[in-house]
């Protein structure tokens, strides 16, 4: 079986994480896309109107581009993203709730520049039904998943 390092990321941030830790232990490595990229103006989470807010309270699924085609491979899944009003944002939970995570033990990893891990696994437990959340920690480097 293989391991996946999946992540969204809206500045950068998660990315350069999860690029570095998927190097670091030779995993797959996906990034969750979505169909219309965010803008600086919508994630601007100061501005209650803003695309990522309207999301987020909505509890809306946000379509992703792209699909893995042969997920059932991984045993191992890393979910990594920004915490957004203490959890991942919805293009996360829409992405996960298009796969079976049967069996599958799921880490996740948060970037956040304030906000704790808080129940941020609880809240996407939903979304990966089946899976088995190991872990779920909030990180800077790597060298902290």
């Amino acid at each position: 079986m293989s391991t996946l390092v999946t992540y969204f990321s809206a500045e950068g941030t998660t990315a350069k994480v999860a690029k570095e830790y998927a190097e670091k232990v030779g995993a797959d490595l996906f990034e969750i896309v979505p169909e219309v990229p965010y803008s600086a103006s919508d994630i601007r989470w100061v501005n209650p109107l803003a695309r990522c807010n309207r999301e987020q309270f909505g509890n809306k699924d946000v379509p992703v581009n792209g699909k893995i085609d042969d997920f059932g491979k991984y045993d191992t899944v890393y979910i990594g993203f920004p915490i957004w009003y203490g959890q991942a944002p919805r293009v996360v939970h829409t992405f996960c709730k298009g796969y079976d995570w049967t069996g599958k033990d799921i880490h996740i990893f948060a970037t956040s520049g304030g906000s704790g891990i808080g129940k941020t696994a609880e809240k996407l437990q939903p979304s990966v039904a089946g899976g088995h959340i190991v872990d779920a920690k909030r990180i800077r480097t790597a060298s902290e998943i």
